[in-house]
């Protein structure tokens, strides 16, 4: 689904990562590890197009997609990726439910399906009783479900996690993860996750290990 080549990217002169090569297959969830600095949040920007490169191609279903202009980018980022962070980046203005159809509703989806769809994947996470709270209403872990929400309602061929379970304790952490793996079995969903946590690593089909912008280990 992913083939990454050669890829360079440096910032103010300063090289951030260097000859990069890598495949990730459809439906795989693979785990991206390494020190902090070593690259893995820009790695992780680079192929949901929200870095640009310096050198090198990323393809996606054999299409090159660092030669998309701005338009394009924003039509893939929407339709084909979806992205959980560690700080939710939910709007605090608005309720979980609105939260989440705002990709949908980006894309042109009349709310009315948007809204029908939101509330399926609601239920599915346990978290439709919620619908209408403000992130300030919710806990961490209802924070986080309702960002994964947004992240599926475009049924995204990837999703990108960059540390989703930083701010969860342990329970929690491991709670995320089973979700993630159901969502893959499920929708054969492609993850891509940066994470510090062993167990949950482990837990991925496979480990990618990343120091000084380097692959060691894919």
């Amino acid at each position: 689904m992913i083939e990454i080549n050669n890829l360079y990217k440096s910032f103010d002169k300063q090289q951030v990562l260097t000859n990069v090569n890598l495949h990730i297959k459809k439906n795989e969830m693979v785990a991206i590890q390494g020190p902090s600095g070593a690259g893995k949040t820009t790695l992780l920007k680079s192929i949901g197009l929200l870095d640009t490169i310096n050198g090198g191609n990323i393809l996606f279903n054999g299409k090159d997609i660092t030669k998309y202009n701005h338009t394009e980018a924003c039509k893939f980022r929407n339709q084909k990726i979806g992205f959980v962070f560690q700080f939710h980046n939910l709007l605090p203005e608005f309720n979980a439910i609105e939260n989440i159809c705002i990709p949908a509703l980006i894309n042109k989806t009349k709310s009315i399906i948007a809204e029908g769809k939101a509330k399926e994947i609601m239920r599915n996470l346990d978290i439709i009783d919620k619908k209408y709270s403000k992130p300030s209403e919710l806990s961490g872990g209802e924070q986080q479900r309702v960002a994964i929400a947004r992240a599926l309602i475009n049924s995204p061929e990837i999703i990108l996690a960059d540390e989703p379970t930083g701010n969860l304790d342990s329970k929690q952490s491991m709670k995320m993860f089973e979700l993630f793996n159901k969502i893959s079995k499920d929708l054969k969903t492609t993850f891509i996750i940066i994470t510090h946590n062993n167990k949950l690593a482990n837990m991925c089909n496979r480990i990618i290990k990343i120091h000084d912008g380097k692959i060691l280990k894919s």
